[in-house]
């Protein structure tokens, strides 16, 4: 079966690693309910993640099908790439 995964992150941390759509969901949800609430080192800007769609052949990595991170502006900001 051919699924989608979802790695989060913080700044250049991996916080999550090949979540579920439902699972990210929830997680994303939540990291950026804390990161406003709790004083951390990190804010809502550093909060990113990527959505890998399925394997490409026999084991392989997946590819990259959307990239989720902030701009300079404080807009969303998301980059479909093919890799």
């Amino acid at each position: 079966m051919e699924t989608t995964s979802y790695h989060i992150y913080a700044r250049d941390r991996v916080l999550y690693c090949n979540l579920s759509e439902e699972d990210f969901e929830e997680k994303w949800q939540l990291l950026n309910v804390m990161v406003g609430l709790l004083k951390t080192d990190y804010t809502e800007r550093d909060l990113s993640y990527i959505k890998l769609g399925p394997k490409a052949g026999v084991g392989g990595p997946g590819r990259v099908i959307y990239k989720h991170k902030w701009e300079e502006d404080s807009y969303w900001h998301s980059t479909y790439m093919i890799v």
